[in-house]
């Protein structure tokens, strides 16, 4: 403690004893002197501040919370003993303006501005809050009576002491601050330096007055400072009542303690008692809503160190002793049984801390709500994280005339006032708190993709591109059974690689994925749509998806698997490789011209060949292949931009067929099969793309899987996708058909996991998701895709991220119109495919939604399949 303060405490405890106070309520609030990444400097102490990162224990496995737990106790026994440390949890509303920036940073395609656009109105209805952890630690006391000499007039005319922060000074308590920081970073809490504009935030919302951001410099401090810190609040009994610039009411906050908890928590479980800030929730006043609380925490404590713990202890258990001995001699013998408890108590604390590395710690827990609405509204939220608690048998009151303490107490840079409304208690009662658990999952920065539905509240964040820049695998799995919005949310999940633009392409084999190209135009993408039949001929000729180098061996191949296998024993191999060898030296190289090739043959065998290939041309599955196009040019071309090829009437072989045991219809549907991903393996290679990020979407990757050439095209895509920059998506109803697969599973950094029925189903689940095997996994899995009433929750899964992170979340959209264009229910389709023969075409686009809907609030209607 530094002289300045020492000496202003001792006044204050001289005149504190005359009205039964302790000094530190009378002691003068904390200057703020500076604000540095990591860093509150004030003028009588330099604190080190950090960014706590959340686990997600609500889908943790029971043995490993309790490992978490462990380890959280061990850290502060280990870590932070002797240290005056802050512990706060805020919350902070997600902006749609905050949004919108990081949207034009992330988005670079499409109409970048109208997409961004809807996702700040998306964000701003959503009102979604979200949990910041921060950790203050006490690093040195500085001796402000040293250095009160005033260096800038400016802050002087402010009324703001200087006290002379140089370079040296802040250079050495950023030296401490990254010392700290690299003990605490292995701990559960994977703990960061918090950026300066954090820690402005934070310091700013205290006041109720929105401020602008500082500027981006090393350090707060001045003018900037001050803007920050300017605040007025006048304490109540029961609360404070902030007062904004113009002298009217900005806010009501209370300050509530907890001087009571239960000698045993149960953990995991509801007794988690800053883990469940989360949960609490109020009805309100006026309208009737039931809302969030979200109230907010700030815990001082001082974890003993190991020798000053024991010593308290052995002292208490001494003084145990004494009164035992002195009950049994004496006629006191009442106290006996209590006296031997403590006794036995302390004993086993005593060698608890000497084996286990457990100590002791302070705490001071309080609990901070607030309101701008009303007075009535601040106490509705009050009651109601009264009655939680109490349902938790932990007592938590509203602190009476001590409210202005308290709230000085909260904030970053004071100190401990209240001083009597504390507990010393074993490390693992801070632990036990969780205050770092609860629901989170996907990447910490990109596109939105949804919003978790576990007990944190927040958004989740999937980037399927994103593999590759982190030198990670780039595999994404969609898995479960049909109509639950797996394949709607793999298309929401390719529109935002597109939007970041990436070459997309989706392999489309049931036939409902007509959307995304709706869905691409609606958003200003460069989208096309391919589909398979008769009427687009050669559209996967592959003579015009590949070089002519590349592209003779190809076409053989294909045409071997279209042949029948008495053809193939009398030699026409030959005569294939001849007749494509010599179209490859054409300018206009085709399939066809092959045909007409072999059909002008002398050879009887090729002849006959060739007439049955052009017979087979005239078909649905073979025109794609064989035919010859209308126009002179293929629709489908190796170009970046969105790409929907659709297949409809594809009928596989089952793997490990013979080809003498095919049907015509199975050869064809896999040499054209075999067109195809000859297209994606070759773009996903070309040299001129390889610095472009690419996406292979693959809906019902399930009927290539069942093909040994589909198993070697996903195996290989998913191998080679970040050498490539090639991300592959798949979506499957069978996700025990994918264990089998080594290369694959090896490569998945995501799995989004809907509802599963049947218990083999289950279990494979279980194993994408890392969880174990168990009656109350296949339970989660069952229960996902439904609502508490029983009705289907289109695009709710379970997540598991690239950390191995697991929870529950829901796909979301920034607009009506979006999803219902990506809609895959059969009705939608054909209310839309009517409407548009019916209403001339309109000139809109993604800011100009449709009068009839809103394009951010409606709910999509009874029936569809929205994610």
């Amino acid at each position: 403690m530094s002289t300045t303060t020492k000496a202003a405490k001792k006044s204050a405890t001289r005149f504190g004893r005359l009205l039964g106070l302790g000094a530190e309520r009378l002691m003068k609030e904390p200057q703020l002197v500076a604000i540095a990444d990591g860093l509150v400097v004030t003028d009588v102490a330099a604190e080190a501040w950090f960014t706590l990162s959340s686990s997600n224990t609500d889908l943790m496995p029971e043995d490993r919370q309790d490992m978490e737990q462990d380890a959280a106790a061990l850290a502060l026994a280990k870590v932070l003993p002797g240290y005056e440390c802050h512990l706060k949890v805020i919350w902070a509303r997600l902006d749609g303006e905050d949004y919108r920036e990081e949207a034009r940073r992330i988005f670079t395609a499409g109409d970048v501005e109208a997409v961004a656009e809807m996702w700040a109105q998306r964000l701003d209805t959503l009102d979604l809050p979200q949990r910041h952890i921060l950790l203050g630690i006490r690093l040195v006391e500085r001796d402000t009576a040293a250095n009160a000499t005033v260096k800038n007039g400016i802050a002087g005319a402010l009324g703001v002491s200087h006290t002379g922060l140089d370079e040296s000074e802040l250079a050495h308590l950023d030296g401490l601050a990254r010392r700290m920081e690299r003990r605490l970073e292995t701990t559960p809490w994977r703990a960061r330096i918090a950026p300066a504009e954090l820690l402005a935030w934070a310091v700013s919302r205290e006041s109720f007055r929105p401020q602008p951001a500082p500027p981006h410099l090393p350090t707060v401090a001045g003018a900037s400072l001050v803007r920050l810190t300017q605040s007025k609040a006048i304490p109540h009994a029961d609360h404070v009542r902030m007062l904004d610039a113009r002298g009217e009411n900005a806010a009501w906050v209370s300050v509530l303690a907890m001087p009571a908890f239960p000698e045993e928590l149960i953990t995991p479980g509801e007794q988690e008692w800053l883990r469940c800030l989360s949960e609490i929730r109020y009805t309100h006043p006026v309208t009737g809503d039931d809302a969030l609380v979200c109230p907010e925490a700030s815990v001082r404590f001082t974890v003993w160190t190991k020798g000053h713990a024991i010593k308290q202890v052995d002292k208490q258990r001494q003084s145990a002793k004494e009164q035992r001995k002195s009950a049994a001699e004496g006629s006191a013998g009442e106290t006996f049984a209590e006296t031997e408890e403590t006794e036995s108590v302390m004993e086993d604390l005593r060698r608890q801390m000497s084996r286990d590395g457990m100590t002791l710690l302070e705490d001071h827990p309080r609990i901070i709500v607030s309101s701008t609405d009303s007075l009535e509204d601040l106490r509705a939220r009050c009651d109601a994280v009264t009655a939680h608690y109490a349902g938790l048998s932990i007592d938590v009151t509203v602190a009476s005339e001590e409210q202005r303490e308290l709230w000085l107490e909260a904030q970053i840079g004071d100190m401990l006032r209240v001083s009597d409304l504390g507990h010393i208690r074993t490390t693992d009662a801070l632990a036990s708190s969780m205050f770092w658990g609860g629901s989170e999952a996907g990447d910490d920065e990109g596109p939105i993709a949804g919003l978790l539905t576990g007990t944190t509240p927040g958004v989740c964040r999937i980037d399927i591109t994103a593999g590759s820049a982190r030198g990670d695998a780039t595999t994404t799995a969609f898995v479960g059974r049909s109509g639950r919005g797996k394949t709607t949310s793999m298309m929401l999940a390719t529109l935002i690689a597109g939007l970041k633009g990436a070459f997309s392409l989706m392999l489309g084999f049931k036939g409902d994925e007509g959307g995304l190209v709706k869905a691409g135009e609606y958003l200003g993408l460069d989208a096309h749509h391919v589909t398979c039949g008769v009427d687009t001929p050669a559209v996967a000729d592959v003579f015009r998806l590949l070089p002519k180098g590349d592209a003779a061996l190809q076409v053989v191949s294909q045409l071997l698997i279209i042949l029948p296998e008495r053809m193939r024993d009398a030699g026409v191999e030959t005569h294939l490789l001849r007749a494509c060898n010599a179209i490859a030296q054409h300018e206009d190289a085709a399939t066809w011209r092959v045909i007409e090739y072999l059909q002008d043959s002398s050879d009887p065998l090729a002849a006959e060949a060739g007439e049955a290939l052009s017979e087979l041309s005239q078909t649905q599955l073979g025109a794609p292949l064989l035919g010859n196009p209308h126009d002179g040019a293929s629709p489908l071309r190796p170009e970046p931009g969105l790409w929907l090829v659709q297949v409809p009437g594809l009928t596989m072989p089952q793997a490990g067929t013979r080809p003498g045991e095919m049907t015509m219809t199975e050869r064809v549907s896999l040499a054209l099969m075999r067109g195809l991903i000859a297209y994606a393996l070759n773009t996903s290679a070309r040299a001129d793309l390889r610095n472009l990020p690419k996406v292979v979407a693959i809906p019902e990757v399930h009927v290539l899987t069942g093909t040994d050439d589909g198993r070697r095209f996903i195996d290989y895509i998913a191998r080679t996708g970040r050498a490539l920059d090639t991300s592959l998506a798949i979506d499957t109803q069978d996700p025990k058909s994918l264990l089998g697969m080594d290369g694959v599973l090896e490569a998945i950094t995501t799995v989004c996991a809907f509802e599963q029925s049947t218990r083999s189903q289950q279990d494979a689940m279980a194993e994408l998701l890392r969880l174990p095997i168990s009656d109350s996994t296949r339970a989660l899995i069952h229960s996902v895709g439904k609502d508490p009433h029983g009705n289907i929750r289109h695009g709710h899964c379970i997540v598991r991220d690239r950390r191995d992170r697991v929870a529950t979340m829901q796909w979301d959209a920034p607009s009506y119109e979006l999803l219902r264009a990506l809609s895959t229910n059969p009705k939608d389709q054909a209310a839309d495919h009517e409407s548009a023969r019916h209403d001339p075409p309109a000139d809109a686009g993604p800011g100009t939604p449709s009068a009839s809907a809103d394009s951010v609030h409606n709910p999509p209607q009874e029936g569809s399949e929205a994610a």
